[in-house]
Order: C-alpha cells, then structure tokens, then sequence
C-alpha cells in the first residue's frame, strides 16, 4: 500500500509539473509582422449570415445561426478586442459565438483562439492533423516550430477529418482536407440563403509554399510534396458560387469591396479569380519540384 501511495503521489506531482511548465510556458508571436495583419478594418456582411469580421488582412468569418454563431479564424493575439467590436458594431453578440474552427494553424490565424474560447466558451473544432500543433502552440509545426510556443496553446473539444459536417442551428458546413501549408489546412463549403437566392459559397486555404527548405529535407513532415499534390488537385474541381479565404489578400477584397459599399454578394462571384489565384500558386509547387528534381540528378 505504501508502495502504491508513493507511485500515485509520484504521479500527480508529474501531472501538477507538466501543467505549471504548460500554463506558464512564454509565448513569443513573431514581432514582424505585416502592418495589414493588425490594421482595423470595418466588418460587412459579404452574403446571406455570412459576416467578415476581421483585420484589413488576416481574414475572420463569423456565420450567424438560429443556435448561436460560429467564427472562423482569428487573427493574431491582439485581434480579439478588434473581432469582438466588429462582432458587436454589426448588432451580434461576442458571447453568441458556439463554435471556433480554423483554416490553419499558424500564429496569425489562431493567435486570439485561446483567449476568445476563454471569454465566449465556445467549443473548438479543428482538423486532427493540425491539433498537435494547436494544442503545443505552434511548436511541433514543420517550418515554423521549434521555437517556442508562437501562439497560446488550446485544447480542441472536436477532431476533424476530410468531409465532416459541422452543424450548429440552421447551419451546415463542409470541412475539407487540404494539407501542405500545414498538415491540417482545411476549407470550409456551406450554403447560405439570402431574400434572393441560395449561395453556395467556399472559405478556401490557398496552398501557398512557404519554406524554403527541399521537401525531402522536412523530415518532420515527409508527405508535404505529395499532399500539396492531392491539394493542388482537390482544389481544382471544386464547385462553389462564392469564394473567400485565409488573407483578405488572397482574393482581393479591397478591389472588390470598398467601405459603405451597398449590400451586394455578386462582387464575390469570382470563379476566373480563384482558377487564376490557384494556378499561380500550382505553378509556384511544380517550379520547386522540378528543381529539386534538377539537384538530385
């Protein structure tokens, strides 16, 4: 019994360690980063409840429901004051919020989830293969990671997998498996309905390429030239109405919406835009290939 008493109190004089060096590990969120990824920007209703609710960059989605909300994307750590007055100026409430999903993990996208999943209890879903980095904080992520935490580590309350259904109220969304820029990207399809029509609308991760290194030399991520493959693929065939993504950037909201700009989704019907935006960054992937290739020989 003494034994027993020992290897028990051992135990939990483990567990206590682990959670004070967790809770109490340093965050360092990149410091240098691009002035449009903090800017304030309004938010607007782009089609039917679908909201944006970001930055003037870094693009946050709020999609309203007869249960409650759901956000996806978060912006860096300082965001959430800025999601929340956005949230707030458009007539919602920041506590509605029921559920947190991602298009990616990194820093500049996740950087407020711990803090607004703290403040509103919402529930966070994420894709399953990023949920290691996003319960480390960006540690364990192939390029960027090995750092430190670069982003308050979270707990997912749901894994996802390619083609789950997340549903909350009237809502249903899609999640879709596109790996590469990091192991658990994803994108979203859904439809929404506005007094006209039925949208049938695509919150896209672009694949964009960011190391620099040869993939064969990512040894913490030796399928990454073949899922950018399998994404650059998927991506191509799918069919939407409307499309938006991660960065405001990726496809060109300020060109298309200007501020006061009256109520009209058609600006966001964009299919030459996404083929367009898509075929660039597949040149980019098979670029890099072909190099790679070049040096082996």
């Amino acid at each position: 019994m003494q034994q027993f008493a020992i290897k028990k109190f051992l135990f939990i004089l483990f567990f206590f360690t682990v959670a004070f060096f967790s809770c109490g590990q340093k965050v360092n969120e990149p410091k240098k980063t691009p002035p449009d990824w903090s800017k304030p920007y309004q938010p607007f209703r782009i089609v039917g409840n679908l909201y944006y609710v970001g930055t003037y960059d870094l693009a946050s989605y709020l999609i309203t429901t007869s249960q409650g909300n759901i956000l996806i994307n978060t912006g860096l750590a300082s965001s959430t004051q800025q999601i929340k007055s956005n949230i707030e100026k458009l007539g919602f409430k920041f506590t509605d919020i029921k559920i947190l999903l991602i298009t990616h993990a990194h820093f500049d996208h996740v950087g407020a989830v711990a803090e607004i999943k703290k403040k509103t209890g919402a529930k966070l879903m994420v894709n399953a293969a990023d949920a290691q980095v996003v319960s480390d904080g960006g540690q364990s992520d192939y390029e960027v990671g090995g750092k430190g935490a670069t982003f308050n580590p979270v707990t997912a309350d749901r894994l996802l997998k390619d083609g789950d259904t997340i549903r909350l109220g009237d809502a249903q969304l899609i999640m879709l498996h596109h790996p590469g820029h990091t192991k658990g990207s994803n994108s979203f399809v859904f439809n929404v309905k506005d007094q006209q029509k039925t949208f049938h609308v695509l919150i896209a991760n672009m694949p964009t390429i960011i190391t620099a290194k040869r993939f064969d030399d990512i040894s913490s991520y030796p399928n990454i030239a073949k899922d950018y493959g399998y994404t650059f693929k998927t991506m191509k065939n799918i069919p939407f109405d409307i499309w938006v993504s991660s960065h405001a950037s990726q496809f060109n909201l300020h060109e298309k919406y200007k501020f006061g700009d009256k109520y009209q989704p058609s600006v966001f019907i964009d299919q030459k835009g996404y083929e367009a935006a898509l075929s660039d960054l597949k040149k980019q992937y098979d670029e890099k290939i072909r190099k790679e290739a070049y040096r082996t020989e």
